[in-house]
């Protein structure tokens, strides 16, 4: 079966296509976290759909992330502390990247 336009394209493309506005983040995760990440993705990086109003720390929980697996947050290449990822509500074409506690000697 050929696929067509909306079914060919990747996440963004199939729901602007679709009808529905894509709100997508890109979704970075570093070390031993990239198990957590999407079929789709290449790498360590995924473009994931973003709920309305969803902040750091309900991607994570979506994304099944550990949050004791969680140490470093970055969303644009800004540090987040914990507090922070509970109220930054993400918006459409940020990067959230995150790296898990690294224990090195």
């Amino acid at each position: 079966r050929r696929l067509s336009g909306c079914e060919s394209g990747g996440v963004a493309e199939r729901l602007i296509c679709c009808g529905r506005f894509a709100m997508t983040i890109t979704f970075k995760l570093y070390a031993g976290l990239s198990e957590h990440l999407p079929a789709h993705a290449r790498r360590n990086s995924a473009e994931i759909e973003l709920l309305p109003n969803e902040t750091v720390d309900q991607v994570i929980d979506r994304q099944q992330v550990p949050r004791e697996d969680v140490h470093l947050v970055l969303v644009n290449g800004n540090y987040l502390d914990e507090g922070q990822r509970a109220t930054h509500v993400l918006t459409k074409g940020d990067t959230l990247a995150i790296w898990p506690p690294v224990a090195g000697g």
